[in-house]
């Protein structure tokens, strides 16, 4: 699996379990805070991908990003990852 299914795997099961509405079709190009995830969706997945890949690349940044779309936030767990 692929990091981007990983993710999207993810955001679907959180969607699932807080019974959010989210979009069916993601694409690098979706902007993340326009596919159903809200700051706090963002901030839940950041977790469960920590809990998963056991690393977070945001405290690991010298400078902090925040990723507007699926591409670069895909990119961002690529590049820390270990």
């Amino acid at each position: 699996m692929t990091m981007k299914e990983k993710i999207i795997t993810i955001i679907q099961e959180m969607a699932t379990e807080y019974g959010w509405t989210i979009i069916s079709d993601y694409t690098d190009d979706t902007v993340l805070l326009e596919s159903g995830l809200d700051s706090l969706g963002f901030a839940i997945l950041v977790a469960r991908l920590e809990e998963e890949l056991q690393y977070d690349p945001f405290s690991m940044m010298d400078e902090p990003v925040y990723p507007k779309t699926l591409r670069e936030f895909v990119a961002i767990y690529e590049r820390y990852a270990s």
